[in-house]
């Protein structure tokens, strides 16, 4: 089984206690129980999010079998999911780099070490 990877990033509003109360939300206490489930059940294998300021950076894993615009498609049409975009959305800004209809911008690769090893 192969896995794929993508990146994607957008900004969260730039005030200090909505960036600490979305931190919260993401951490072991204040997460859902039905989104990292969720996740898995939608098809991705690995999601990380990471942070500085205002910018966050999302690495996705999935296997190279799964689409992944489905995924995230099965991922809002469960309850917990949609819920937890909306609240989500409060704290997010998509970037204006980001096409149409996408709230996550996809980002293209500029270099990956394994292609410069074969």
């Amino acid at each position: 089984m192969g896995t794929k990877r993508t990146c994607m990033a957008l900004d969260l509003v730039d005030e200090p206690n909505l960036i600490s109360e979305y931190a919260h939300y993401h951490s072991l206490e204040g997460m859902w129980p039905e989104i990292p489930a969720g996740i898995r059940e939608a098809g991705v294998l690995d999601m990380q999010i990471y942070r500085i300021g205002s910018r966050l950076f999302m690495i996705v894993d999935f296997d190279e079998n799964t689409d992944l615009t489905e995924a995230f498609q099965k991922m809002g049409q469960m309850p917990r999911q949609t819920e937890w975009a909306t609240l989500m959305a409060e704290f997010q800004k998509t970037l204006p780099e980001a096409r149409a209809g996408e709230h996550w911008a996809a980002m293209e690769p500029v270099f990956l070490l394994n292609d410069h090893m074969q």
